[in-house]
């Protein structure tokens, strides 16, 4: 039993190699090319979060209720459909419907691969291996989003339907993973088992941990918060590259450049969090991303080009660090659902922001646009106590 537990950390690897294979990461590009204007596409990404946050919630629940390999098979399904929506597609109604899927699809593994870790882990007692290993799959999937947006930049002006033909491809290979998943038990291994709760207990339990839970609460908007600048950073510096007329060799370089500081950054995120207390790694979080904010000013390309590669470090070693302190203040019960809520915040905040972010930048600049979200940033730290905020 303990092997067959201990064998779902290598399957998770390959599980999360299929399902982050960035082969798709060039969509805006390819709905330009099946004839979506700029303004079409915008609405197809604000249709994805707003999915996203509808769909998020519930498919924490379904996790809860049933089991993760129910989920996360359905996951893989969903991402099937939306491939072959994306590529059998030849109007706006049909790309929409393919990005609901997506949303869904990303929805019902979000948290849900993690969940089922951290209970593997638990059945084996071995929880203090989860920092390393979250670590490890954030590896992973830096590198499988890296190598798919490679491949995708070879097949734009060859075929690049077959991008969705390979996404449909890799869905499927993910869903065979899932298969020889182990679906861990629900409870620690010294304690007995229960039945599995109903959703309105699942729903009252989560409610009640978020309410008396200020730690949980403030962790989850500020990892939210966080989030959303740095994939603001990330979307809108295309529209720079676009005004700059980069070259497509230039585009792919920093990609694989970002990929690589990425991927070295989470090998030593597991360090950072034995070293440092939670209050001191945030603190370094916050500075680091006001920093980067404020230097935006500088209008000079080739700082914002660093710039944008240290957005891209930081938006991915504040993944599994927050991955790790949710999972030491959520019970087994109620993980995979009040994952979800912190992700369904992450929606709720991009479709707020993300819309006025592009006004803004439309009508402006880009070093204006995010210089005056450190501003705004610096404001409200000055108002409010980090410490406060954060922490009881």
């Amino acid at each position: 039993m303990k092997i067959e537990y201990q064998n779902n950390i290598s399957k998770s690897y390959g599980y999360s190699f299929f399902s982050f294979f960035g082969i798709t990461s060039l969509w805006v590009l390819y709905l330009q090319m099946k004839g979506l204007s700029l303004v079409e596409v915008g609405v197809c990404e604000s249709i994805f979060h707003v999915a996203s946050f509808v769909f998020e919630v519930p498919s924490g629940l379904l996790a809860d209720r049933f089991s993760y390999r129910f989920v996360l098979i359905c996951g893989r399904v969903a991402a099937i459909v939306s491939a072959l929506l994306m590529l059998f597609g030849n109007c706006f109604l049909l790309f929409a419907l393919g990005f609901i899927f997506s949303a869904l699809s990303y929805n019902l593994q979000s948290g849900t691969i993690e969940a089922l870790i951290y209970d593997s882990l638990t059945s084996i007692a071995q929880t203090d291996r989860y920092p390393s290993i979250i670590s490890k799959i954030t590896i992973t999937s830096e590198f499988a989003d890296m190598a798919g947006v490679v491949l995708a930049g070879f097949l734009v002006h060859w075929h690049f339907g077959l991008t969705y033909v390979l996404a449909a491809i890799f869905g499927f290979f993910g869903m065979l993973t899932v298969i020889f998943l182990k679906e861990p038990p629900s409870t620690h291994p010294n304690e007995q088992a229960v039945p599995r709760p109903t959703t309105a207990a699942i729903l009252k339990a989560a409610a009640d941990t978020l309410k008396k839970s200020s730690l949980l609460r403030n962790l989850m908007l500020f990892h939210a918060l966080f989030s959303t600048i740095c994939t603001l950073y990330y979307f809108y510096f295309q529209s720079l590259m676009e005004k700059y007329h980069f070259p497509g060799g230039l585009i792919s370089a920093l990609m694989i450049i970002a990929a690589v500081i990425n991927i070295c950054g989470l090998r030593y995120t597991p360090l950072l969090q034995q070293r440092l207390s939670k209050r001191t790694l945030i603190f370094l979080l916050t500075s680091s991303l006001l920093f980067l904010l404020l230097l935006t000013w500088v209008n000079q390309l080739p700082l914002l080009c660093i710039l944008f590669l240290f957005s891209q470090l930081l938006s991915s070693v504040i993944e599994p660090i927050f991955s790790s302190y949710y999972n030491t203040l959520i019970s087994s019960a109620q993980r995979a659902t009040l994952l979800s809520v912190a992700s369904a915040l992450f929606s709720l905040i991009m479709s707020a922001i993300f819309p006025l972010a592009g006004w803004l930048l439309q009508n402006s600049s880009f070093s204006f646009t995010f210089g005056s979200c450190g501003v705004i940033f610096l404001l409200i730290l000055s108002l409010v106590s980090l410490k406060r905020c954060i922490f009881k």
